[in-house]
């Protein structure tokens, strides 16, 4: 799914731009997608300080920050209009005096509550939410609430990055944890896909497969997913682990994977211990996880005015459908056989062009039958999994806003249409795995539980 910044359009004083159609198929009746960004504080929160910098910066970031949408034809458009900063501030008030503990317990189902709410249609499509009660981990909190109809991941993260600066030294940018070039990647995809016979056959399959459970296929209820109608309405509750991106190198290293190999096959050992926990027939249930792409060639993070250039802003996404095998009790099975198990459904990807043929399809789709088809379509695709992975990386540098310095940085989004989603993003060379599930439903501490002691084990095996 792609999409470019179309031209400006004036009427008379006011300032229109058609909604390009990736971004019109997560903000309708079928499928309306938040992402919340929350940003913690090593000291309590001045709002008079922080907020000099987001009025200054944030604004400037895209015309959709200070557009409302109008609707008209069936089509989408971001008209122009003055934006009164505060209109979109919050700062909500807890009881005093209570402990950290307690206001943590506050900041959760605050968080859970704000998911669920709709943006009002007379205002730009984001909040600023500014908590100043000290939780366990943080003196204050930020949340940026922003409509996925705004920007992807990639985009979202990249406007934050321009208000949030670098604490050592604000004049420098900040840094990434090196990878590989995406498009150095692609260029290896299509050289393979194109020229040996695996590589089609792979495509072919990953597309007819794809298409097939979504259409008529789907997961069965388990105990990571409930199967409730209209679930994206349902509150979740989000809790997160944190590993050292030192100590997940290390375990790469030493099985010879790759740092997204060790991630993906941790989340999917926690759900194979979570579920041989929960589920009283682990082995009968059909999971499929779905992990969210960026379909940018790019090795980084661009700033704002060379992502606006370039077209690079918006929503760029694809999806890849990952099986997950199920295990009885009796078998033996073990992180690394999961992490192994990542790696190869991975590598087999990188030899089909079917992620980067379906994002084409999308936009076929869209350009035939309309973003309302489109949407259908994701939302069907998402409810037929059983959860989802995200994945963006982080800078290196420590950040702050206002002089605030943060210390911790991640992610979750609000609106999908299942009991389960792993938002995942890298700080300080730190991985925070954020899990973000259904509320009364799924015992997301449990599950984190899993996850954390299985990796110290394995870190355990890999250090003797």
């Amino acid at each position: 799914m792609t999409t470019n910044q179309a031209e400006v359009v004036k009427f008379g004083e006011e300032i229109f731009q058609p909604m390009c159609p990736s971004s019109e198929c997560l903000n309708n009746s079928h499928l309306s997608l938040c992402i919340l960004g929350i940003a913690e504080s090593e000291i309590p929160i001045e709002v008079d300080k922080v907020m000099v910098p987001l009025r200054t910066d944030l604004l400037r970031v895209n015309l959709g920050f200070s557009s409302i949408v109008v609707r008209n034809n069936g089509k989408q458009w971001w008209k122009r209009v003055n934006v009164q900063f505060e209109d979109h501030v919050v700062i909500p008030t807890f009881p005093q005096g209570l402990s950290p503990e307690s206001y943590t317990q506050y900041f959760d189902e605050y968080l859970s509550k704000i998911a669920l709410e709709k943006f009002p249609e007379t205002r730009p499509l984001w909040e600023l939410h500014i908590i100043k009660y000290p939780t366990r981990t943080a003196a204050g909190t930020l949340v940026f609430k922003m409509h996925h109809a705004l920007g992807d991941g990639f985009s979202i993260m990249g406007a934050l990055f321009s208000v949030l600066k670098r604490a050592d030294d604000p004049s420098l940018p900040l840094t990434f944890p090196s990878v590989s070039s995406r498009s150095e990647e692609k260029k290896n995809i299509c050289r393979r896909g194109l020229s040996l016979v695996s590589g089609c056959f792979n495509t072919v399959f990953d597309i007819v497969s794809s298409m097939m459970h979504t259409a008529w296929f789907g997961d069965s209820p388990s105990a990571i997913r409930s199967g409730t109608q209209a679930v994206e309405c349902l509150p979740l509750h989000t809790t997160r682990i944190t590993f050292s991106l030192d100590d997940i190198r290390r375990v790469k290293s030493t099985i010879g994977v790759s740092v997204n190999d060790v991630v993906v096959g941790v989340i999917l050992y926690g759900i194979h211990l979570y579920t041989q926990t929960m589920d009283k027939n682990p082995t009968t249930s059909h999971k499929t996880a779905l992990v969210l792409l960026n379909t940018r060639m790019l090795d980084g993070y661009r700033n704002i005015d060379e992502m606006l250039k370039k077209k690079l802003w918006g929503n760029q996404f694809a999806f890849m459908s990952i099986p997950i095998p199920s295990y009885s009790a009796r078998d033996k099975v073990d992180l690394k056989k999961f992490i192994f198990l990542a790696s190869k459904i991975i590598k087999r990807s990188r030899s089909s062009m079917a992620v980067y043929l379906n994002a084409m399809l999308l936009s076929l789709l869209g350009r035939l039958r309309g973003s309302e088809a489109v949407s259908k379509y994701v939302h069907s695709l998402m409810w037929n999994a059983s959860f989802t992975i995200s994945n963006l990386v982080g800078p290196v540098e420590k950040m702050a806003v206002g002089d605030h310095p943060i210390s911790s940085i991640y992610f979750t989004v609000a609106g999908a249409p299942q009991s389960l989603i792993f938002p995942v993003m890298s700080y300080m060379g730190k991985l925070t795995i954020v899990i973000s599930a259904e509320k009364g439903f799924i015992d997301s501490q449990l599950l984190g539980s899993c996850m954390n002691e299985a990796f110290k084990k394995l870190l355990e095996e890999t250090l003797m």
